[in-house]
C-alpha cells in the first residue's frame, strides 16, 4: 500500500513537471503572458494591509485637522482682541504686540506643517514596507505566469484585462501577511522603485489676516 501510495505521488508530480507553463498558469487562474500589469494603487488600498494603514492614517489626519481648528479659533479670537485693544495701546506697544502674534502665528503654522508632513511621511514609509511584504507574493505569481516584467497600469498605455493580476495579488498577499501588522520595518529595503501616490495631506492652519 506504501508502495502504490509513494508511486501514485511520484506519477502525479511527473505529470506537473511535464506541464507547460502555459497549462500550470491557466490551472492556477492566471495569465500565460511574459508581462503582467497590476493596479498599485488598489493593490494597496484593497488589501487588509492598505485598509488598516488608511484607517490609523484616517483617524490620525482627522485628529490634526480638529487641532487645526482649534487653533485657527483661539488665534482668531486672540486677533480680535488684539485689534479691540488697539485703541487703548501707545503705537509702539501695539507693534510690538501685533509682531509677537506674527512671530507666534508663524511657529504655529510651522508645527502644523511639520506634523501633516510627518503623516504623509508615515504613509510614504507604510507603503514601502508593504511593498518590500508584497515582494515575494509578487515575485512568485510573476513565475508561476512565465512573466518577466509586471508593471503598474499608471506607466501602462494600453493593455488587455487577461494580464491584470491584481485581484489574484490582492487575495495573494492578504493570506500571506494579513493586515501587515506583524510586518517588520525593515522589510521596506526590499521595496520595488515603484511609483506611488501619498494620500492627500490633512488641512493647514492659515494664519489671519492682521489688520493694520
Amino acid at each position: 500500500m506504501e508502495h502504490s501510495l509513494r508511486g501514485m505521488i511520484l506519477a502525479i508530480l511527473a505529470v506537473m513537471l511535464c506541464m507547460s507553463p502555459a497549462a500550470r498558469a491557466q490551472d492556477l487562474g492566471l495569465p500565460d503572458s511574459p508581462v503582467l500589469v497590476v493596479d498599485l494603487n488598489r493593490l494597496f488600498n484593497e488589501t487588509l494591509f492598505g485598509e488598516r494603514v488608511a484607517s490609523e492614517l484616517e483617524a490620525e489626519s482627522a485628529e490634526l485637522a480638529a487641532e487645526n481648528r482649534r487653533i485657527e479659533s483661539e488665534l482668531t479670537d486672540e486677533e480680535k482682541d488684539l485689534t479691540e485693544r488697539r485703541a487703548d495701546m501707545s503705537p509702539s506697544d501695539f507693534r510690538d504686540a501685533a509682531d509677537e502674534f506674527d512671530a507666534k502665528v508663524q511657529r504655529i503654522r510651522s508645527e502644523q506643517e511639520s506634523k501633516a508632513r510627518a503623516l504623509a511621511e508615515e504613509n510614504e514609509n507604510a507603503q514601502r514596507r508593504f511593498l518590500g511584504a508584497a515582494r515575494p507574493v509578487l515575485e512568485r505569481l510573476m513565475r508561476e505566469s512565465g512573466a518577466s516584467v509586471l508593471l503598474d497600469t499608471r506607466v501602462v498605455l494600453l493593455s488587455s484585462d487577461v494580464v491584470d493580476v491584481t485581484d489574484a495579488a490582492v487575495e495573494r498577499i492578504d493570506d500571506a501577511i494579513g493586515d501587515g501588522s506583524e510586518v517588520p520595518a525593515d522589510v521596506e529595503e526590499d521595496a520595488p522603485d515603484l511609483p506611488v501616490e501619498p494620500q492627500e495631506s490633512p488641512p493647514l492652519v492659515i494664519p489671519p489676516q492682521q489688520q493694520d
